[in-house]
């Protein structure tokens, strides 16, 4: 990064600093002026002995330390792996449950829409949540999927068919005794 800075040597000067000079009273007052006169420093740039010029600074350099790769063991070879062999699998198994899910929410989104949908329509959605129920039982066995995670996507394609059957009235929730 280059920098600007003020290069000025006495030698280059071509007459001297003026010398400051001040009263000696009793009472002490400030001076008011106190700097090169405008006259020196006019001079002194356009003649050339005061010169502006950018200097290069070195850049830093850090250490590095740099080590033989060293050879993995074979268990964590082998962990490795068996890791990559379960993410594949915990992967198509997840994969899986989110197609079947969204077949039924979209079958429901559909019935949901038609006026004129009869009781009948809704065998083939109770199909369709059979098969996701099963697929989220194996991704739970498999341990790709928490049981309580399992159980709440369950509970969920379980509230929207229900959401549905009451909008169009082939179900009435009972009434809460009070």
């Amino acid at each position: 990064m280059a920098s600007l800075q003020c290069i000025s040597s006495c030698f280059a000067l071509r007459k001297p600093f003026p010398t400051i000079k001040t009263t000696t009273n009793t009472t002490y007052s400030p001076p008011t002026h106190l700097g090169f006169s405008t006259s020196l420093s006019e001079n002194s740039f356009s003649k050339g002995c005061l010169s502006m010029k950018p200097i290069e600074r070195a850049t830093r350099r850090g250490v590095v330390c740099e080590a033989a790769p060293k050879k993995k063991a074979d268990s964590a070879v082998k962990r490795a792996r068996q890791a990559e062999k379960r993410r594949i699998y915990n992967k198509s198994k997840k994969s899986e449950l989110r197609t079947r899910s969204k077949k039924v929410l979209e079958a429901l989104e559909v019935l949901q829409k038609k006026t004129e949908a009869q009781s009948e329509e809704i065998v083939t959605i109770e199909k369709l949540i059979a098969e996701a129920y099963s697929a989220i039982d194996k991704a739970v066995k498999a341990g790709a999927l928490h049981r309580n995670t399992g159980a709440n996507r369950k509970s969920r394609l379980a509230r929207r068919k229900k959401a549905v059957e009451i909008h169009h009235g082939w179900y009435t929730p009972d009434a809460v005794a009070a």
